[in-house]
């Protein structure tokens, strides 16, 4: 059978129409799925020109001073502290981060882990450390924009997924974020200079190697 040019037309324009919506409902519902904090690695310090932070497409008041409740010596006694192995356990059934060192609990957090975008379960060690970071991501049609500048305390171990301070929100213990481990700030400060790798005086942020391994992280539910 033989098709007019219309219903030819019509065909091909329903069909491009169909893509269309299939496309922006991939794009729409994927956002939701995909994990992880973008971040600047290559910041070197606290920006106090950033005025406005965004969570939730809401603005806020970002974090323009790096809080530090421990002294010079506490921080230097954390970082070289002895026992055993250290590892972070974090539990998502109870949102939970525990910090083990040998048969002893250095720490133990409530958390909030991911629900825009989810924490990938398995084995990993912290791979980047930096002191604060911007982060960017999320979809403002969906309602989860987020741009939050100096980030504190931020520890990498999947990918852009890591633990870091949390200035946005309060509701530990229940999912929150778009991937990474939220932590309430002065936990991550404590675990900051506890986990390896360790950061010499006078940098800012630091990537794991041999000589100087990350904590290894396991994360289950």
């Amino acid at each position: 059978m033989q098709l007019t040019k219309p219903i030819m037309l019509l065909i091909v324009g329903s069909a491009l129409a169909v893509g269309v919506i299939r496309l922006t409902f991939l794009s729409v519902s994927g956002s939701k799925t995909v994990a992880g904090c973008p971040a600047n690695l290559s910041q070197e310090g606290i920006d106090p020109t950033q005025t406005v932070a965004f969570w939730q497409n809401q603005p806020i008041a970002p974090l323009t001073t790096l809080a530090q409740t421990l002294s010079e010596k506490d921080r230097q006694v954390l970082g070289t502290s002895t026992g055993g192995d250290k590892w972070i356990e974090i539990d998502l059934s109870d949102q939970k981060l525990i910090a083990h060192q040998g048969n002893d609990i250095f720490l133990e957090s409530p958390i909030s882990s991911g629900l825009f975008g989810k924490t990938r379960i398995g084995e990993y060690a912290i791979w980047y450390k930096i002191r604060a970071t911007k982060m960017e991501g999320g979809v403002r049609g969906t309602g989860t924009y987020y741009y939050l500048p100096n980030v504190p305390y931020t520890m990498f171990f999947d990918k852009d997924i890591g633990v870091h301070g949390t200035y946005w929100h309060q509701n530990f213990g229940r999912p929150m974020s778009h991937g990474c481990v939220n932590a309430p700030t002065p936990i991550a400060e404590k675990l900051f200079y506890w986990a390896d790798p360790q950061v010499p005086d006078g940098k800012w942020a630091i990537r794991s190697d041999a000589d100087n391994p990350g904590t290894r992280v396991v994360v289950h539910e």
